[in-house]
């Protein structure tokens, strides 16, 4: 039976946190990264770009979101006060307004991705059942639809359930990956190899190969700040670091391996032809047929297993957002086994509608892809520069003091490289984000009204005109077709 969590400020009214170990915040942190993009990433990369650019891209990305972990390791020691990480960071550094979108927009990048995973568990029983196409006719958004509903109800039941049932979801879901790299080295062709290496006709330059890739590259990260996210359940704050750490580390060796390699079996031409899960496709050129089914059982568990993941992240965002104020107050209300329901279901509820849309889309699966990054690009930015912030100026509420001289050159590299993320993201995608934004205001008044306060100073007032503005251009833009989805 559900216990409402009394309406106030007292957090002696909410109930008590589910305390988690290293080991399971590691597994979530892998958990959600590791998802839908992984079994996408051959043939993603090889529509843009070859060996070289591919090794650049992984460079830049795993330096660039390096430091981001480094940052919410950083942050969840010097700031243990802020719980929910991305958002609280926001927060904290630019003021509310600026939190509330970094809160909507970290919740909208977890809703729209968690569409992909559907998408890709659709396409990938559609090898057999072509009635599920890619994953985006009318039949794949009823079984999707029904899937994630069913999600909801499981997850309804308590955090300790779905943390351990995504504990032994990360560690299955890993083993077809590894296999998967161990049999591609086996095959591996250098003659091949060297042939993708400057990248085939259609490639272009190789600054163009590299920018090309960079948003999957966003995509496959998301979920690096997943520790932090659920830092008031951890049983030891230095355990959040630790997670955010190790999880980044072993999910970044085991992604950029999985592309690399596919090179050596494949020439680039092919691999991009190839249906989504492209991974199958890589393999079952190897292996034979059994290591396409190999791979899809394992894409199934593993999007499964994603999905509980940035469900759980996704809720407990909107959730801390509205304990502090800056969501309405129903959204903070959870269950006695500390179920932020309320917040599931506005999660499942947007997850449904953009599931919807995606059966608009000339390609669905790319679409969600990219516009995920871009929803997630602004909330890191905020993390990033809230961490310049405190790195710059003596503030009492900084555990330690200000931060060191190696923390902040950490601090403005993550910045840089989520600026240029978006810039890599283009004003497509930029503005489509504007359009998930600006109506999102409406829970900001909503919430202000409910404390019978202002709802906008000056600065937010300046805030909410551009993000309009953007949402305006990015509606001309799709209806005239300048952006298409």
């Amino acid at each position: 039976m559900e216990q409402s969590v009394k309406e106030g400020a007292a957090s002696a009214a909410s109930p008590p946190a589910a305390k988690l170990p290293l080991f399971t915040l590691t597994t979530m942190v892998i958990g959600s990264m590791v998802g839908a993009g992984v079994f996408s990433l051959p043939r993603r990369f090889a529509e843009e770009t070859g060996v070289a650019g591919a090794l650049i891209a992984w460079a830049i990305a795993g330096a660039g979101m390096l430091m981001l972990a480094f940052v919410f390791q950083s942050l969840a020691m010097r700031r243990p006060d802020l719980d929910a990480g991305v958002y609280a960071y926001a927060k904290a550094g630019f003021g509310e307004y600026l939190g509330f979108f970094s809160a909507f927009g970290y919740w909208a990048s977890a809703c729209v991705g968690n569409v992909t995973y559907w998408v890709l568990i659709m396409s990938t029983v559609g090898a057999i059942w072509p009635a599920l196409g890619d994953g985006d006719t009318a039949l794949a958004v009823v079984l999707s639809s029904a899937g994630l509903w069913a999600f909801f109800l499981m997850i309804r039941r308590g955090v300790k359930e779905a943390a351990a049932i995504n504990k032994v979801v990360t560690v299955a879901k890993i083993v077809p990956i590894l296999v998967f790299i161990v049999l591609a080295l086996v095959f591996f062709d250098p003659s091949v190899f060297a042939d993708n290496w400057g990248g085939a006709d259609y490639a272009g330059s190789l600054f163009s190969q590299v920018r090309g890739t960079m948003l999957a590259t966003v995509f496959v990260f998301l979920g690096v700040e997943g520790a932090s996210v659920y830092s008031r359940h951890a049983k030891k704050r230095s355990d959040v670091g630790r997670a955010t750490i190790l999880g980044f580390l072993s999910v970044f060796a085991v992604f950029a391996s999985v592309v690399i390699v596919s090179y050596g079996i494949m020439p680039m031409g092919e691999i991009a032809e190839l249906r989504q899960p492209s991974m199958a496709g890589v393999l079952e050129e190897s292996v034979g047929t059994w290591g396409k089914v190999f791979i899809s059982v394992g894409l199934i568990v593993s999007v499964l297993g994603a999905y509980l993941a940035w469900s759980l992240m996704a809720a407990e965002v909107l959730f801390v957002a509205a304990k502090d104020d800056d969501m309405p107050r129903f959204l903070r209300r959870a269950t006695a086994a500390d179920v932020p329901v309320p917040a599931l279901l506005m999660t499942t509820v947007l997850t449904q509608v953009v599931l919807v849309i995606t059966a608009f889309s000339d390609d669905a699966f790319n679409f969600a892809l990219d516009l995920t990054s871009s929803l997630s690009l602004i909330p890191y930015l905020l993390a990033a520069a809230f961490a310049v912030k405190i790195g710059t100026r003596t503030d009492r509420r900084t555990e330690g003091g200000r931060t060191s001289t190696r923390e902040l050159t950490i601090a403005v590299i993550a910045t840089l490289y989520t600026a240029f993320m978006l810039y890599a993201a283009g004003l497509k995608f930029v503005l489509v984000s504007f359009v998930f934004y600006a109506p999102a205001t409406i829970l900001f008044v909503m919430a202000r009204r409910e404390q019978g306060r202002r709802l906008f100073s000056p600065r937010e007032l300046v805030i909410l005109v551009v993000s309009v503005v953007g949402a305006v251009l990015g509606v001309v833009a799709l209806a005239a077709g300048w952006i298409s989805l």
